[in-house]
C-alpha cells in the first residue's frame, strides 16, 4: 500500500510537471503561434487561442479568449498555422504640429495640424514603368511581396551591432499609420541599394519607385509588412518616421536605430527600427523624434487609408492616437490586425514613451521587408 501510494504520487508529480513545462513553452497573448516557416511554439498560454488570418499565411496569433469573437470574424480558423503582417510603407502622421510638403513639378503645399511634419517629394516629371526593382513573387508584370511579419526569438535574426560614430542620444516617440507612400521611397534621397519599397492599393504588390503618393492622388501606398513584430519579450523590430538633430534624409533614410524605452510599462524594452519616412520639424524639443509605425496608431493630416482601405474620414479610432483597445483592431483590414494588436501586447499600450537611441546595423529581417540597405 505504501509503495503504491509513493508510486502514485510520483506519477502525479510527473504529470503536473509535464503540464507546467508544456504551458511554459506556449506563446503569450498577442504573440505568434504558427504560420509558414514558423518553428516556435504552436500553442497558447491558458486564456488565449491561436487564430489564423487568411490574408497572412505566415502568421497566426494568440488572441485572448475575451476578444476571440471579433478575431474569428476576421480569421478563417483557430489552429496553429500562421499569419504574418503584409508589407506596408508609410509617410505622414506625427502627433502634434505637422507640416506636409509635396513637391510635384515645382508646386508645394504646406498643411499644419498638431505637432508633426512629413515631407513627400514627388519627382518633377516621371513616367511610370511596370518594372519594379524588387521582387519576391512574380505575377504578370508586377511584383508581389511575399510578406512575413511577426517572428519570435527562435526564428528572427538578432544580429546587429552599434555603428561606430553613428547618431545617438535621447528623444521622444509617437505613433502613426497613415498608409501613405514613405518619403524614403522616392529615388535619390540617400545612398542606398534601392528606395524603400512602396506598394499598390493591395498593400503587397510593389509599385514603381516613381509612382505618385496615394495620399496626393497617386496610387502608391505603405506596404502591409511595415508593421512592427515581436522578436522576444524584450526586443521588437519595426519601422519609423524620424527627425534627428544635425541630420537629414540623406543621413537617416534606411538607417536603423536601437531604441531603449525609458518610461511607461515598456521601460527597458528595446525596439530596432529602420527609418523610412521623415518630418522636418520633429525632434525640436529633444533632438530626436521617432514616429513609430503601427496600424491603427492614427492617420494624422493625411489619411491614405481612406483611399487604400475605405477607412473612415479620420482613420480608425482618433485621427491622432488611433484605436483605444485591442478589440478595436478588428475594424482594420485583416492584413493589418497583427501590427495593431502588437501595440496592446508587447508594447503594453505605451503612450509615446521617451527613449534613448543609438544607430545600429540593420538586421536582415528588417531590410528583407523594406528592400533598402544603406551603402
Amino acid at each position: 500500500m505504501k509503495f503504491l501510494s509513493i508510486a502514485s504520487s510520483a506519477i502525479l508529480a510527473l504529470a503536473v510537471g509535464t503540464e507546467m513545462a508544456s504551458a511554459a513553452s506556449c506563446s503569450k497573448a498577442y504573440y505568434q503561434c504558427g504560420g509558414k516557416n514558423w518553428d516556435g511554439p504552436t500553442c497558447c498560454e491558458s486564456g488565449s487561442t491561436c487564430v489564423d488570418y487568411p490574408d497572412n499565411p505566415f502568421y497566426s496569433q494568440c488572441v485572448p479568449n475575451e476578444n476571440l469573437s471579433s478575431s474569428k470574424a476576421n480569421a478563417s480558423s483557430t489552429k496553429s498555422s500562421s499569419k504574418s503582417s503584409t508589407k506596408a510603407a508609410s509617410t505622414t502622421t506625427k502627433s502634434s504640429k505637422k507640416t506636409t510638403t509635396t513637391e510635384a513639378s515645382k508646386k508645394t503645399t504646406t498643411t499644419e495640424a498638431s505637432k508633426k511634419t512629413t515631407t513627400t517629394d514627388a519627382p518633377k516629371k516621371t513616367t511610370t514603368t511596370d518594372a519594379p526593382k524588387k521582387t519576391t513573387t512574380t505575377t504578370t508584370s508586377k511584383s508581389t511581396k511575399s510578406t512575413k511579419t511577426t517572428s519570435s526569438a527562435s526564428s528572427a535574426s538578432t544580429n546587429y551591432s552599434a555603428v561606430s560614430g553613428g547618431a545617438s542620444g535621447t528623444g521622444e516617440t509617437t505613433r502613426y499609420w497613415d498608409c501613405c507612400k514613405p518619403s524614403c521611397s522616392w529615388p535619390g534621397k540617400a545612398s542606398v541599394s534601392s528606395p524603400v519599397g512602396s506598394c499598390n492599393k493591395d498593400g503587397k504588390t510593389l509599385a514603381d519607385d516613381n509612382t505618385q503618393n496615394g495620399c496626393v492622388g497617386g496610387s502608391s501606398y505603405t506596404c502591409n509588412d511595415n508593421q512592427p513584430w515581436v522578436v522576444n519579450d524584450e526586443l521588437a523590430y519595426g519601422f519609423a518616421a524620424a527627425s534627428i538633430s544635425g541630420g537629414s534624409e540623406s543621413t537617416w533614410c534606411c538607417a536603423c536605430f536601437e531604441l531603449t524605452f525609458t518610461a511607461t510599462a515598456v521601460k527597458d524594452k528595446k525596439m530596432v527600427v529602420q527609418v523610412t519616412n521623415t518630418g522636418s520639424d520633429l525632434g525640436t524639443n529633444t533632438g530626436a523624434h521617432f514616429d513609430l509605425q503601427m496600424p491603427g496608431g492614427g492617420v494624422g493630416i493625411y489619411n491614405g487609408c481612406q483611399t487604400q482601405w475605405g477607412a473612415p474620414s479620420d482613420g480608425w479610432g482618433q485621427r491622432y492616437g488611433g484605436v483605444s483597445s485591442a478589440s478595436d483592431c478588428s475594424a482594420l483590414p485583416s492584413a493589418l490586425q497583427a501590427g495593431c494588436k502588437w501595440r496592446f501586447g508587447w508594447f503594453k499600450n505605451a503612450d509615446n514613451p521617451a527613449m534613448t537611441y543609438k544607430q545600429v546595423t540593420c538586421p536582415k529581417a528588417i531590410t528583407d521587408k523594406s528592400g533598402c540597405i544603406r551603402k
